[in-house]
């Protein structure tokens, strides 16, 4: 039988491979755990607002502020649920600011949520490596 703190390990380790997304309204950096056992980051890619430019309709929160970043965070998991369904991810973690994450939860496609292995409703996004893999564990 695997004791508690065993299990609790065993959920907060991500996969070889797995892709971690550091977001807020605004941008996202994604990076991949290349590491056979722990957690070392890479990062693989960064996210703007306009690299997602055309990538799905406006969505209304409120304030034009509000309205542009959850259009980024719609627009953001749109990319990424594109990621999973073409087999270019196993497991994903994300780490986002509250609101960006409630929006991005909104649109999880159904394959993401089963490959998501962790979810950090931080800020992280001008933080260094270190700071995210301790958000991680």
């Amino acid at each position: 039988m695997i004791s508690e703190s065993e299990r609790k390990k065993e959920l907060i380790m991500l996969p070889h491979n797995a892709v971690v997304v550091v977001a807020d309204g605004h941008s996202a950096t994604l990076f991949r755990n290349t590491a056979k056992s722990g957690l070392d980051l890479s990062e693989t890619q960064k996210v703007t607002q306009d690299s997602l430019s055309g990538d799905g309709a406006q969505i209304d929160e409120g304030s034009p502020r509000d309205d542009e970043e959850a259009t980024f965070a719609a627009q953001l998991t749109r990319h990424l649920n594109g990621m999973v369904l073409k087999n270019k991810v196993d497991d994903i973690a994300i780490i986002a600011d509250p609101s960006t994450l409630g929006v991005m939860r909104k649109h999880y496609h159904k394959e993401l949520q089963m490959r998501l292995r962790k979810e950090v409703a931080k800020t992280l996004t001008n933080s260094d490596l270190k700071t995210i893999e301790n958000a991680l564990g």
